[in-house]
């Protein structure tokens, strides 16, 4: 029973065309180059699969610490190690400020008698 629709693909069918031109000679080296590279591509993917999982395993065994890090302390964009600004021993009294508060910029009060 047969449909009428080839089995092939249309790639397979262009690569046994061009090898039907090519003398016997070539034609089996040409094969066995091909059939190096699919098993090559297989061997390179298992490869790459396999260094991943150790990559992954390698990390999860021995995680990365940070010099100076303490637990509790944050990591990543939270962690500002030695840039983070240092704690002041006494706090400072507090000075005015906000959009308020004028400073060396602020009108001077007259001083003395002031006649009313």
């Amino acid at each position: 029973m047969s449909t009428g629709v080839p089995l092939a693909s249309g790639k397979s069918e262009i690569f046994e065309i061009v090898l039907q031109f090519m003398p016997d000679w070539v034609q089996i080296p040409v094969l066995v180059l091909v059939i190096l590279l699919v098993v090559g591509s297989w061997v390179f993917k298992i490869k790459r699969k396999i260094d991943r999982r150790r990559a992954a395993r390698q990390a999860q065994a021995a995680p990365i610490a940070q010099p100076g890090s303490q637990h509790g302390q944050g990591r990543g964009a939270d962690y500002l190690g030695p840039y983070a600004p240092q704690q002041q021993a006494q706090p400072q009294p507090a000075q005015p400020s906000g959009a308020d508060f004028l400073g060396a910029y602020a009108p001077q009060q007259p001083q003395g008698n002031t006649p009313a």
